[in-house]
């Protein structure tokens, strides 16, 4: 995205289409930062905010707020990967406006995560690590890339009296801060095979050789005369009774149905091509789902489900197949595979999510996490031991997060 350098700035808010309207000018922009996702989090109050140099709308930024147990006239103040502004600037003539508004506005504080990295490793590294039994974690690995601005942001926060949340594992109450992406930028489809290891290449083949077919969910009954809305409804109700199994068996808490209707209402209510479901089938049974989301030129891998019944006919690579060539002729620049654990421990029960990803080849990406700011103190230190509390009731499973489903705060 291309910014200028701003002399003073304002906040304040904007209008959805307004918001949206920013969002389109910018090459990429984090599907949590868009007007649609705070229709899509019915349980916060959401609110965009614009950064203004002079009457030029130079930033934009979604905001939930969720309220305090028992005050609720203080809310934390949430910018789910974002906002979207110039962090390679002066950040304070950024955030100090925001922090003015928003606690002007009963905030108590303000967490974000810059859409920043900091760190690039590739598969080949990665690999090396995991083979490596000396090696325990990915941040013991010597960086293919250190990116100077996002020390810069991660040190200027710092300064500022941000906090760090971002625990060591990567996963925590918030987005992770270790993620999984495939550059697309300038590769064609026989490039993206060959940068895949030979069990990924292998297991796509086979899903082909068995006859497994992969469909976009909305689209099998329009040649039929029915309504793209009716049959996206009976297929999300499919894809959603996949994915109550999948919880069953991979022990995490589902999403309720009324969430993915919602939230595909939303999104596609935005942008017709922001949000896909993609369905695999085997001679009539459904062995794998998934869902793509895009913003401008970059596209998520948000959440999937497998059936325990016909594993070998390899379904799940199909879909991640079918997303990934869906979202190189879109002319996208990344394919985000969302969270991984930094372990590279042989007896980490995450380290097999890290193995699954980094055989698409594609590179590990740490990015500067989340940060909070507090505005009132002791409200926030009330807040902090609420959530600890409740974190330590729900023992929180790190198998859901490790499944990259968005699950912030909630």
């Amino acid at each position: 995205m291309s910014f200028s350098e701003p002399v003073s700035l304002t906040v304040g808010p904007i209008g959805a289409a307004e918001h949206l309207a920013f969002v389109r000018m910018q090459r990429s922009v984090s599907f949590l930062q868009t007007p649609a996702w705070g229709r899509v989090k019915t349980e916060w109050r959401s609110e965009s905010l614009g950064w203004y140099d002079g009457r030029q709308l130079v930033g934009a930024g979604l905001v939930l707020h969720r309220p305090v147990p028992k005050l609720d006239r203080f809310t934390l103040a949430y910018l789910p990967e974002g906002p979207v502004i110039d962090w390679t600037g002066e950040i304070d003539a950024w955030l100090d406006p925001l922090a003015t508004y928003l606690k002007r506005h009963g905030a108590f504080a303000i967490r974000l995560g810059p859409p920043v990295c900091t760190n690039i490793w590739s598969a080949a590294q990665v690999k090396e690590g995991l083979a490596d039994s000396g090696v325990r974690r990915l941040t013991e690995l010597s960086a293919q890339w250190l990116d100077p601005v996002g020390a810069r942001v991660t040190g200027r926060l710092r300064d500022a009296g941000w906090l760090p949340q971002s625990p060591a594992d990567g996963f925590g109450v918030g987005h992770p801060q270790f993620k999984y992406e495939i550059p697309l930028a300038g590769r064609t489809e026989d490039d993206l095979l060959k940068g895949m290891n030979q069990l990924w290449r292998r297991n796509i083949k086979k899903a082909a050789k068995e006859g497994v077919e992969v469909t976009v969910g909305g689209m099998a009954g329009v040649a039929a005369g029915a309504q793209v809305e009716d049959t996206l409804g009976r297929d999300l109700k499919v894809f959603h009774d996949l994915y109550v199994h999948t919880a069953e068996r991979d022990h995490f808490t589902p999403r309720p149905l009324r969430y993915f209707e919602t939230m595909f209402a939303a999104l596609s209510a935005e942008d017709p091509d922001r949000i896909k479901l993609y369905l695999a089938h085997h001679q009539g049974d459904l062995v794998a789902a998934t869902i793509l989301v895009r913003v401008g030129a970059h596209a998520w891998y948000s959440y999937g489900a497998s059936s325990t019944e016909k594993r070998e006919v390899r379904g799940s690579n199909a879909c991640q197949w079918a997303m990934i060539r869906d979202a190189s002729a879109a002319g996208c620049d990344v394919y985000d595979l969302r969270g991984i654990t930094p372990t590279l421990d042989a007896d980490d029960p995450h380290v097999g999510l890290v193995r699954f990803k980094v055989g698409t080849g594609g590179q590990a990406v740490r990015y500067v996490g989340e940060w909070d700011l507090p505005l009132r103190p002791l409200v926030y230190r009330a807040f902090d031991l609420y959530m600890r509390r409740r974190a330590h009731i729900a023992d929180v499973s790190k198998t859901a997060y490790a499944r990259a489903t968005p699950h912030h705060l909630d």
